[in-house]
């Protein structure tokens, strides 16, 4: 993980009663990570970071990729996590390279029994925002202001993020959504 990962044993708070959203940017060079405590009175920041897997372009790079991505699972405990989902990438290229890392965050985040979630970049953008086209740096002023932060967490992979997660949450307290959550937990024993 960068170093500006915090000391993984005390990324998720002792007794944690509310549910931990991880939003993921994947990449080969740099994976953008961003977990929010879904808390009643509004998101809060638990950690944010990126990771940047050692190695050329090959197996050890994604073999890294998948080492650290385990790792920050692990630390984090995730009961959802939100990934940007494929879209039609210019150089074919970096399609294949971001589908590799797409592929791995799946199988590690499957692997833990989270719910995986996936939403396009402009599904993000519309629900903070109200425009699906809006430019990076906008995202990341408007993370910022919604966790209350004096400025946005670098780089953008970080806020893209942070913007699936809180989209996720957003999402998540409309009318609609609380009536199918308070239905499903009526049905359950």
């Amino acid at each position: 993980m960068s170093s500006s990962s915090p000391d993984p044993t005390t990324l998720v708070p002792e007794n944690c009663p509310w549910e931990i959203v991880l939003g993921i940017d994947p990449g080969t060079r740099v994976l953008g990570y961003g977990a929010l405590v879904a808390a009643p009175d509004g998101p809060r920041l638990l950690s944010a970071g990126d990771i940047r897997p050692q190695g050329d372009r090959g197996a050890a790079r994604l073999a890294d990729l998948q080492r650290e991505l385990e790792l920050l699972l692990a630390s984090l405990q995730p009961g959802i996590v939100v990934v940007e989902s494929a879209f039609a990438a210019r150089n074919v290229q970096s399609a294949l390279r971001l589908g590799e890392a797409r592929g791995i965050v799946l199988a590690c985040a499957g692997r833990t029994g989270a719910e995986v979630v996936e939403y396009a970049p402009a599904v993000a953008r519309k629900t903070l925002l109200g425009n699906g086209n809006a430019g990076k740096e906008q995202v990341a002023a408007m993370v910022a202001t919604l966790l209350g932060l004096a400025d946005p967490p670098e780089p953008l992979d970080v806020t893209d993020a942070l913007s699936l997660a809180l989209a996720y949450i957003h999402r998540g307290r409309t009318p609609e959504a609380l009536a199918r959550r308070s239905s499903k937990s009526r049905l359950q024993p």
